[in-house]
């Protein structure tokens, strides 16, 4: 497919991701930085849904929007079989508070590119291709994330779904309905013939090589666990030392044992396990009354299932020794599991094999972070390729990938499709 590379146009990919941008655009203190707040159901989320439906449309694309919102357009070329289970690619619009411009964007125009440069160059194919924009996949509003993927993949109800809720109370539905994408059609990825997605790295291990694509092995696991200390509020300043029950120093205490479980697993098995305490509140929150209750949000994940499971054993060891030494109370609850993920052979050789076309320099390398890929994969073949990210700044407006490397992953990600959807290749 080295004549793609001729009509893969990264000006006009740089373009619809920079329109995109502005779409919550914030303020940085860095002239050279650029950051947007785009959260599921805001007035910034409904232009960036509309200005990728008109962009689909102008491309000849048909435009269906799912009961939660996910937006797909499919492209049937002429003489490719319209019944036959298309090749999809895309990503997400959301963002999180003060992220960048690239992490999903990239991917959901990436992949409308792909298809303008297939339309250009006129390549034969026998499947259609869907360009797909799954919502709320950071969990930055509703849930915890990869919400559109998980109902459109079934591990979700729509019900369930719509009746997330965001901070204010609003739920997920009326949001949807309130911007204008609580849609009628179906976004099913059963039925699909495969699933590849591009996006950032959001880690420095493509810019330390030199390669300019990432072609990921597997999709690490994910623990969610919420749990609290509960502790005895008292005087900061009339209740000495060794009468107070203090639930924030027991918490600390947690915390760092989280950590230590995460690095020595890591460590002994070799493996991508991270651990992090990523919130805490406090109660009753006041500089002179010592803490009677702390939750905590515990987020771990790894490559491996024995990795995780290492990590949420000493997390529960860690608070059943806080019981006895410190006369605290705890609870730990466990609300979401997300296995982890092998990307497939077939798309992963397909997406190589277009790397090595185009002469651009590809890695195996396994994901840090979720995708929306990893709930596609429990329904169809699924990939994930990885374009560099500056210094690995990701959720910042620190983030950065270079125009030149967004058009080449582009390109390769255009020829990745291209061997999919052409039948016997």
């Amino acid at each position: 497919m080295r004549e793609l590379l001729a009509f893969v146009d990264g000006d006009r990919l740089r373009a619809d991701i920079e329109a995109t941008a502005a779409f919550g655009a914030v303020d940085t203190a860095d002239p050279d930085a650029r950051g947007r707040t785009n959260r599921t159901g805001s007035a910034a989320n409904r232009r960036a849904r509309d200005y990728l439906s008109e962009r689909l449309r102008e491309a000849g694309l048909s435009v269906t929007v799912d009961p939660v919102g996910n937006v797909a357009g499919t492209w049937v070329p002429d003489g490719a079989d319209p019944e036959a289970a298309p090749v999809a690619s895309g990503s997400h619009l959301d963002s999180v508070p003060e992220g960048g411009i690239f992490d999903g964007p990239l991917g959901v125009y990436a992949a409308l590119e792909a298809v303008r440069a297939l339309q250009d160059a006129e390549v034969d194919l026998d499947r259609p291709v869907t360009v797909v924009s799954f919502t709320e996949e950071e969990g930055a509003t509703f849930g915890d994330g990869l919400v559109g993927s998980s109902v459109a993949t079934g591990a979700r109800s729509v019900e369930a779904a719509h009746a997330l809720t965001d901070d204010d109370g609003r739920s997920l539905g009326e949001a949807l309905s309130e911007i204008g994408y609580r849609g009628e059609g179906t976004v099913d990825p059963s039925g699909w013939d495969g699933f590849l997605e591009l996006h950032v790295e959001q880690n420095t291990v493509l810019e330390t090589a030199g390669a300019a694509v990432g072609v990921v092995t597997t999709i690490p696991g994910l623990t969610h666990c919420s749990v609290t200390v509960a502790g005895e509020a008292d005087h900061a300043g009339a209740t000495a030392m060794d009468d107070r029950t203090d639930a924030l120093t027991a918490a600390a205490e947690f915390v760092g044992d989280v950590e230590r479980a995460a690095v020595e697993t890591a460590d002994e098995l070799d493996s991508a396990a991270v651990g992090t305490v990523g919130s805490l509140t406090v109660s009753p929150n006041a500089t002179n009354v010592i803490p009677g209750r702390v939750r905590a949000g515990v987020d771990i994940r790894d490559v491996t299932a024995e990795g995780i499971e290492r990590v949420v054993s000493a997390a529960r060891d860690s608070l059943a020794r806080l019981e006895r030494d410190r006369g605290v109370q705890t609870t730990f609850d466990r609300h979401l599991d997300v296995a982890p993920t092998p990307m497939s052979d077939r798309l992963r050789e397909a997406a190589r094999a277009a790397a090595a076309d185009c002469t651009v320099e590809s890695i195996d390398l396994p994901s840090g972070a979720g995708h929306d890929a990893m709930r596609v994969a429990d329904a169809t073949d699924a990939a994930l390729l990885f374009a560099p990210s500056r210094g690995g700044y990701s959720h910042s407006h620190k983030e950065w990938t270079d125009w030149a490397d967004c058009a080449r992953a582009t390109e390769v990600l255009a020829g990745a499709i291209a061997a999919a959807a052409t039948d016997g290749s």
